[in-house]
């Protein structure tokens, strides 16, 4: 019902020619709990992003 592999190439390419792409907020692995409230309150307009280079 959302689309296969063809259809997403197709929307990826779309946003690619267009400039298009997602907000994201990078945050440290241990600001996770903090990213997450924010969630819930809606604090947030964009997607957060973990920054895998800060897991011990």
């Amino acid at each position: 019902m959302i689309g296969g592999i063809a259809e997403t190439q197709e929307m990826l390419d779309f946003c690619a020619e267009h400039g298009i792409g997602a907000e994201v907020g990078v945050i440290a692995a241990d600001r996770v709990d903090e990213a997450y409230e924010r969630v819930l309150a809606p604090d947030v307009r964009y997607r957060f992003v973990i920054d895998t280079a800060t897991l011990r």
